[in-house]
């Protein structure tokens, strides 16, 4: 399972970072970018699906 962001959609609110750490985190400007190359460790899925759900733009996506 990978996760990726949508840099076009994003708007900094920061609701990935808070709720996986260990997958997403902010930039310099406060908007999200995957960490590890988007790679989602075993044992993470469910904090991945839920950071998607949590993201009011839907700019995170599971592939």
């Amino acid at each position: 399972m990978k996760v990726k962001i949508d840099p076009e959609r994003c708007q900094g609110h920061g609701r990935c970072y808070d709720l996986a750490p260990a997958l997403f985190a902010e930039d310099d400007e406060g908007y999200g970018q995957v960490v590890g190359g988007g790679a989602v460790p075993e044992g993470e899925e469910r904090t991945a699906r839920l950071a998607v759900a949590n993201c009011p733009e839907r700019a995170i996506e599971i592939l």
